[in-house]
């Protein structure tokens, strides 16, 4: 039979398409066409894809080949089709039954040898091939943990052509020779870590994990953190250097709680498709940490490139925290881009190659000074910053912006005594963690059976009808949106704030006092 099928998954951003890979031969001059709008990378397979059949002890068909991507309306990138290309070939050869093939779904890339080399992005295609009804997959044998990760998937690792040749055919599968020396990476991962692009690997068990015990005073700001991670709320710190701001946004990541299954998934489909899964670690169950340059461009940050656009900042924090240090510095334009995502929780990137949506539910910390020498709030005559200059220094962080950030703290200069004192009453991380954990729990079984996790999800319109606050709560709050002091989006933002200090309280629904202290955490004013 000169034709057989079998399938393989192309990924725009962390969604996945079946794409069925056809091999056709004819009598004819030798040739082998790949059409079906590969790009560069594939395009390349031809030569691949040839040289690994032959190496791996199978002759190559002698006829006219041409082999189709199916849907071919659908830009296809990567090498992940290398090994699906070569089983599809072998079939319409007549050296594997075709029947054999048309029900797997393979992702790998191969070697010049016919070794399969593992390809970013496994679990979500995985994914996508669970959700079209496949049940059998075959991928490179460093990346079967990853997606033995999808439930109800049978899962076949494999070395190299040769060996899913033999296993495919029933013949005894081939001992094959370890790639990586002893006391050297696997050199067949290279590709797959990429850079890290400021995401902390908070979840290994030799990272470092920062604990609220190091921190000295700053006794508002703590609490400030505590509210945060109970809520979802975002964050912004300003206050002079040294006073701590990022040491503080360090330690928010080890308040949240852990992933749950489907969050764990949805990250590690995010952090397979950048490149930055960690070797030996299939499942991220930490919530990620990622503070990015403040010179980083739109594109990193947003999610995008060239070609097929690839996932940024925001989809790399998501269902964590994403950290802008020394926020002023960021270009305008790229806070600016952080508005859509910071309601929404996904982002959707649109370029020539094609559009995607991606995922962008994090918990946003901004850090600022007061000024470009970052003096000026310190008594005496140390700023030497004309007041026009304060003025732009601070307008960089425009009033949209910050009209979504729930709370925002000044963090001042740890006094001697604060730094030098033994504070034995600190609390550590875990304690508090614990906390946010009760308090998450909480507003879970408050909101069970709605599509929100936490109280900064809950739209304004649901906080002031569906559950009612504590008589008079409200009265402090009306009066400043009255004098207009509080835009109708503050009000919103004040009830959520107010919702996890009850939560955190133990308290059933928030008291006057609770929503006193939501406005003086988004004013600044103590109340």
């Amino acid at each position: 039979m000169p034709f057989a099928r079998t399938c393989s998954v192309a990924l725009m951003g962390v969604d996945g398409v079946v794409v069925e890979v056809q091999a056709d031969l004819e009598p004819g001059v030798a040739a082998f066409t790949l059409v079906g709008l590969p790009d560069k990378a594939l395009s390349e397979a031809r030569d691949r894809v040839r040289a690994a059949v032959v190496n791996s002890g199978e002759s190559w068909p002698q006829r006219k080949l041409t082999v189709g991507l199916s849907p071919a309306s659908v830009p296809k990138s990567g090498s992940g089709f290398d090994l699906a290309v070569a089983c599809a070939v072998l079939a319409a050869a007549e050296r594997l039954d075709p029947n054999t093939i048309a029900e797997l779904l393979i992702i790998g890339e191969l070697g010049l040898d016919g070794r399969v080399r593992p390809v970013r992005g496994v679990l979500p295609s995985v994914l996508a091939a669970a959700d079209a009804g496949y049940r059998q997959v075959v991928v490179a044998e460093q990346t079967a943990a990853e997606a033995s990760l999808v439930p109800g998937v049978s899962v076949l690792g494999v070395r190299s052509l040769r060996q899913l040749i033999a296993l495919l055919t029933g013949a005894p599968a081939p001992e094959e020779e370890p790639t990586a020396a002893l006391g050297r990476p696997d050199p067949l991962l290279a590709g797959l870590m990429l850079p890290g692009m400021g995401v902390r690997d908070l979840g290994s068990q030799t990272a470092h994990r920062p604990d609220m015990a190091d921190v000295a005073g700053q006794y508002e700001a703590r609490r400030a953190l505590e509210i945060a991670a109970a809520g979802g709320h975002h964050l912004y710190l300003k206050g002079p250097p040294g006073a701590g701001k990022t040491m503080l946004a360090e330690r928010l990541p080890a308040l949240l709680p852990p992933l749950t299954q489907s969050e764990a998934l949805e990250v590690t489909a995010v952090h397979s498709v950048a490149g930055l899964l960690p070797p030996g670690r299939p499942l991220i169950s930490t919530p990620p940490y990622c503070a990015p340059h403040h010179s980083t461009t739109m594109p990193a940050i947003v999610g995008g490139g060239s070609g097929i656009p690839r996932p940024g900042a925001v989809s790399l924090a998501h269902r964590g925290v994403l950290f802008l240090d020394e926020a002023p510095e960021f270009p305008v334009r790229v806070l600016d881009a952080l508005r859509q995502p910071l309601e929404s929780g996904e982002v959707t990137i649109a370029r020539s190659a094609g559009s995607m949506r991606l995922p962008a539910r994090f918990l946003l910390c901004l850090a600022a000074n007061p000024c470009p020498c970052g003096r000026h709030s310190i008594r005496g005559d140390g700023c030497q910053c004309t007041p026009t200059m304060v003025h732009r220094y601070q307008a960089r962080l425009s009033g949209p912006l910050l009209d979504r950030v729930d709370l925002q703290v000044q963090v001042s200069s740890v006094t001697k005594a604060e730094l030098l004192a033994r504070d034995t009453s600190a609390e550590n991380s875990a304690i508090v963690a614990a906390r946010v954990l009760e308090a998450r729990r909480r507003a879970a079984a408050r909101l069970a059976g709605t599509p929100w996790r936490t109280n900064a999800e809950v739209p304004g319109h649901e906080l002031r009808t569906r559950w009612s606050l504590a008589p008079g709560a409200l009265a402090d709050a009306e009066h400043d949106l009255e004098r207009g002091l509080l835009t109708a989006r503050g009000l919103d933002r004040v009830l959520r704030v107010a919702w996890t200090i009850a939560d955190l309280a133990g308290r059933a629904r928030p008291v006057r006092s609770d929503v006193r202290a939501g406005l003086a955490l988004r004013t600044g004013v103590p109340r």
